[in-house]
């Protein structure tokens, strides 16, 4: 199995991704989840407690989401949460939690090869984050990639809006992501000055956009000495070709792109915009546990881009994407967490995770989760 360094894209991935080489799948995968909690966390409810936040406290938010039991069990302590403010004009800033910065523990360490520092950045939830995702034109990012005059580097302005705006009403955090991020990183490089670091950067969709900026700020501004790399999932494209260019000369960044093939996020916006990165394409319509329903499009797209749908196409790729075979032993009933995507014959109920005590879902000792209640009565389900 390669090392952790060829695993992070030290020589981008060369002969790794077609075909899929199996660590790297897992590996791919454990960040991936490490994404997905920022959903699982996340509370858009205005009306509760924890509205705008995370629902869950630092020390409990890997177990409360399912990620301290069995394969997926995340050896890291959360060191920070992160809050980004949305702003468009006419509109009052909106300032929610957005994700948090980990680090491995030293059992994680001894398990990893090295110390991990983890940023994970959520996708859109809220309607105006929606609407400055919408602000896709191109504007200059002078305190990233400095005063360019020639060849200047230009950044989609929602992005960049939601990672470098500030709201001093906000009762969650007054500062703006990026200084949060700045912050927290600098803190733990310090604290970890004599070890081996890296700093791995992960998110989906907004999410994979926040990823791939700040990654490219962390090691273009913040250290030349700690690899950085982004997993980047169903992420749109985020800026010109200057800006692809320049991640390119950065001698420690390193950016993987994962995308599904019917998805079509990734594959926006258009004029004036360039991929970054290195790709792992995929295609989940090869998926033999998914439902396919061609007549309801709606249902398609959303299947497409849904980030457990992602993980689960990790999980089986084969043939460079042509193919599906389950590599990974993944629990297949978290494509079901917030639709209904699983085929009926597997009986999990759709759209299960913010349902009362789960629909029954009960997580065992192994990290799988099990239908046990039905109205009351209890029913066994072999492990899909």
């Amino acid at each position: 199995m390669p090392n952790w360094r060829a695993m992070s894209g030290e020589k981008n991935w060369e002969g790794l991704l077609s075909p899929l080489d199996e660590g790297l799948r897992n590996y791919i995968i454990h960040y991936g989840e490490m994404a997905q909690a920022t959903y699982d966390a996340y509370d858009s409810d205005e009306s509760s407690k924890t509205g705008g936040n995370s629902k869950y406290p630092m020390d409990k938010l890997f177990s409360d989401v399912g990620l301290a039991k069995g394969r997926a069990n995340k050896k890291y302590t959360i060191t920070k949460f992160l809050y980004a403010t949305a702003s468009v004009p006419l509109f009052d800033k909106d300032t929610n939690w957005m994700g948090y910065v980990a680090v491995s523990t030293d059992d994680g360490k001894r398990e990893l090869g090295r110390r991990d520092i983890v940023i994970a950045w959520r996708g859109t939830s809220e309607e105006i984050e929606w609407v400055t995702d919408a602000s896709f034109f191109l504007q200059p990012a002078p305190i990233i990639f400095g005063d360019v005059h020639d060849d200047k580097p230009e950044v989609h302005r929602g992005f960049y809006l939601i990672y470098t705006s500030n709201n001093p009403e906000s009762t969650f955090n007054k500062t703006s992501a990026r200084d949060q991020v700045l912050e927290e990183v600098t803190r733990l490089l310090e604290i970890y000055k004599n070890e081996e670091v890296s700093i791995t950067v992960t998110g989906h969709s907004l999410g994979a956009a926040l990823a791939t900026i700040s990654a490219i700020d962390i090691a273009k501004n913040m250290t030349s000495r700690s690899p950085v790399t982004a997993f980047a999932f169903a992420s749109p494209r985020v800026g010109n070709s200057e800006v692809r260019d320049s991640a390119l000369s950065i001698n420690n960044l390193r950016i993987l792109r994962i995308e599904n093939k019917p998805d079509v996020v990734p594959d926006v916006p258009n004029l004036g915009y360039a991929n970054v990165g290195q790709v792992l394409i995929m295609d989940t319509r090869k998926s033999m546990f998914l439902k396919h329903n061609l007549f309801d499009f709606f249902s398609s797209v959303g299947m497409a881009h849904n980030l457990e749908v992602y993980l689960h196409g990790v999980s089986g790729t084969v043939d460079g994407g042509e193919g599906f075979k389950k590599k990974v032993d993944r629990d297949l009933s978290l494509i079901n967490k917030y639709d209904d995507y699983l085929k009926t014959e597997y009986g999990i109920p759709g759209s299960w995770w913010n349902k009362t005590d789960k629909a029954g879902m009960v997580q065992q000792a192994d990290g799988s989760w099990k239908l046990i209640k039905i109205n009351d009565k209890t029913i066994i389900i072999s492990r899909l």
